[in-house]
């Protein structure tokens, strides 16, 4: 694609074109309520590689009702047995927390940002001066939700879980007209956890071309090849749920990335990178100096001066010192020019002239 595609995040961060891979780790619900956690969580994915730690910035009151009626209740293998309000009372995090973990993460170098779930939300992140807003895939048919982010004229994340290509073009037209002028579509598959063969990310490409805007991943299947593999595919930012321990259960951590899988994740990211570097004909440095380890025709057996040249006594062996291989047939039953003691390399100059 010949326009390049960019979302400048702060004074020295981009997601885009010729930019390395944004990893985010999700802390989610996985703090456990408990504030300590939540400032380790934050340490920890640095330590581990993450650009950036997001947090999610909702109540219960502000994402549902408490209700005990059939349309609340929720049934998963998981979370089941509970009500919605009941699930979002124990995974939210405590606004009072976010001014603090802000400073500690922009304090590691990390971006502190959040997933807004109402008005209420935009409002306190902006008083908190985060750098972007993200919307998740439920909340992606909430478009005066969408419009009212735009309006902050910040770089907007939209995930695409559950949508339909429709939805998410009514998406992304919603926060243009409304002034968004940077967007990141986040491709996703909302199931927790997600089954690998339900990914899809060849979709990846597909949203680059249709979207003309940066295109991530946001994983929540159990392992990392997901997140790697949309990296070679051209995603620019990817999402991971992060716990310090699955062992320490809350309503997010059976699907999260303990530090040494996140740690993992990161690493493969910037090898996957690397490897795919640019695109080049010819040979690197490195392959240059094994040039000569490849095969070549060499007498095999002492040769007498006029001797017919044969399978017997010239090969292709290695290393690469003597005439190419392809030259074999051709020099077959010719005669040599001199004598030629086993173990060297045929040249033209052995070969007598006709």
């Amino acid at each position: 694609m010949k326009n390049k595609v960019r979302v400048k995040i702060d004074r020295e961060r981009c997601i885009g074109d010729n930019q390395p891979c944004f990893i985010v780790a999700e802390i989610s619900a996985n703090h456990g309520q408990n504030f300590n956690r939540a400032i380790s969580l934050v340490k920890e994915a640095k330590i581990r590689g993450a650009d950036a730690v997001k947090f999610q910035t909702y109540t219960a009151d502000t994402l549902t009702i408490n209700s005990r009626k059939k349309y609340f209740a929720i049934k998963h293998p998981k979370w089941g047995g509970q009500t919605l309000y009941e699930l979002y009372e124990k995974a939210y995090t405590p606004w009072k927390w976010f001014k603090k973990l802000k400073r500690i993460a922009e304090d590691m170098g990390l971006i502190f940002f959040s997933t807004a779930f109402d008005r209420t939300a935009i409002d306190f992140l902006e008083e908190l001066g985060v750098p972007m807003h993200k919307i998740s895939s439920f909340e992606l048919v909430d478009l005066p939700l969408i419009e009212y982010a735009a309006k902050t004229n910040k770089p907007l994340i939209l995930s695409t879980g559950m949508s339909t290509i429709l939805e998410v073009k009514e998406a992304v037209r919603t926060a243009k007209m409304a002034g968004a002028k940077d967007i990141i579509l986040l491709k996703c598959v909302s199931s927790y956890p997600a089954n690998p063969k339900e990914m899809d990310l060849n979709t990846i490409a597909h949203m680059r071309k249709l979207f003309r805007c940066p295109i991530g991943l946001s994983d929540h299947t159990m392992d990392i090849g997901a997140s790697v593999a949309a990296v070679s595919l051209g995603a620019k930012m990817v999402e991971k749920h992060f716990a310090l321990s699955r062992k320490f259960q809350t309503p997010d951590s059976f699907f999260s990335l303990e530090p040494r899988e996140f740690e993992n994740l990161a690493k493969n990211i910037r090898i996957a990178e690397q490897a795919l570097g640019h695109i080049r004909s010819g040979l690197t440095d490195e392959e240059k100096k094994n040039r000569i380890f490849r095969r070549s025709l060499f007498a095999v057996k002492d040769i007498k001066k006029g001797e017919v040249f044969s399978k017997e006594n010239i090969k292709s062996i290695r290393p690469g010192h003597g005439l190419p291989p392809k030259y074999l047939n051709s020099i077959l039953n010719k005669k040599a020019r001199r004598n030629i003691s086993k173990g060297v390399p045929l040249t033209l100059g052995l070969l007598k002239p006709k």
